[in-house]
C-alpha cells in the first residue's frame, strides 16, 4: 500500500493575477467568514436581560475566557485592552483547526501542478498546516508584546533590558543576560509559530495514514483526539500570548518578585 502522505508547502489552486492562491488561504478566508456570519447573527439576536440559549451559550464563552486572561493579567484595565486580540486569535485558531478535519477536507481535489509536476490537489486544506500562517499569528503576538511592554515601562527602560551596560552591575553577567534576552525573542518567535504548525500537521498526518489503513470506524477516535488538540492549540497560543505580554510589562529586576 502506498501512503499518500501532505507536503510540508501548501499547494497553488488558481492565481489572481499574478498572487498565487493556495489551499490554506481559501480554508483561511472560510474561517474569516464563518467567524463573520456567527457574529452578525449574535448581533442580529440583540442583547436580552433574559437570555435565551444562544445568547446564553455566547456569554458563558466570552466571560469564561475573559475571567481566565483577567486571571493571568490581574489588570481589568490591560485585559480589556488585550482581550479582542487574544480572543480574536483563539477563535480564528481554534474554528481553523476544526474545520481541518471536517469532510472532503484534503480530499476534494482539482487537477494542478505542485513543484513542477502534475498532482492531484487538495482544494481545502486547514490554514494552521502552513507555517506562513502560523508564522503571521507569531509576527502580530510578538510586535503587541514588544508594544504594550514599551507602553507600560517606557522606552529606555524596556531597551535596558536587552542593552546592559558591561560596567553597570551586574556586570558582564548582566550584559550577557541580556543579549539572551534579545536571542530569546527571535527564539520564541519560532517556538510559537513551529509549535501550532507541527501539531497541527502532525495530525494531518496521522488522519491521513490511519484513514488509509483503517478507513471505517477506526480513525474516528483519532478525529475526537484532533478535536481536543485544536482546541489545546488554539488555548496555548492565546494564554502564551498574554502570559508573554505580562512579562514584557513588568520593569526590568523585578521579575523576581
Amino acid at each position: 500500500m502506498e501512503f499518500i502522505i501532505p507536503p510540508l508547502a501548501s499547494e497553488t489552486i488558481f492565481h489572481i493575477g499574478s498572487f498565487e492562491v493556495r489551499n490554506t488561504l481559501i480554508m483561511a478566508w472560510l474561517a474569516c467568514g464563518v467567524l463573520i456570519l456567527l457574529a452578525l447573527a449574535a448581533r442580529s439576536t440583540g442583547y436580552k436581560l433574559i437570555p435565551g440559549r444562544g445568547q446564553a451559550l455566547v456569554e458563558t464563552v466570552v466571560e469564561g475566557l475573559y475571567n481566565f486572561f483577567d486571571s493571568i493579567i490581574q489588570n481589568p484595565k490591560r485585559t480589556r485592552l488585550l482581550f479582542p486580540l487574544v480572543a480574536t486569535f483563539f477563535f480564528f485558531i481554534i474554528l481553523s483547526n476544526w474545520m481541518g478535519i471536517l469532510p472532503g477536507v484534503g480530499s476534494i481535489t482539482v487537477e494542478g501542478m505542485h513543484e513542477g509536476h502534475p498532482e492531484q490537489l487538495p482544494i481545502f486544506r486547514s490554514m494552521n498546516a502552513d507555517v506562513n500562517v502560523t508564522l503571521a499569528f507569531s509576527i502580530v503576538s510578538v510586535i503587541v508584546t514588544q508594544a504594550v511592554g514599551i507602553a507600560s515601562v517606557g522606552i529606555l527602560p524596556y531597551v535596558r533590558k536587552y542593552a546592559v551596560a558591561p560596567w553597570h552591575p551586574p556586570y558582564l553577567i548582566g550584559t550577557f543576560v541580556g543579549i539572551l534576552e534579545f536571542i530569546g525573542e527571535f527564539i520564541r518567535l519560532l517556538s510559537f509559530a513551529f509549535r501550532l504548525f507541527g501539531n497541527i500537521f502532525a495530525g494531518e498526518v496521522l488522519l491521513m495514514v490511519v484513514s488509509q489503513l483503517a478507513p471505517f470506524l477506526i480513525p474516528i477516535p483519532f478525529f475526537g483526539l484532533e478535536v481536543f488538540v485544536g482546541f489545546i492549540q488554539a488555548l496555548v497560543f492565546a494564554m502564551l500570548t498574554v502570559v508573554f505580554i505580562q512579562m514584557a510589562s513588568i520593569p526590568h529586576g523585578e521579575h523576581a518578585h
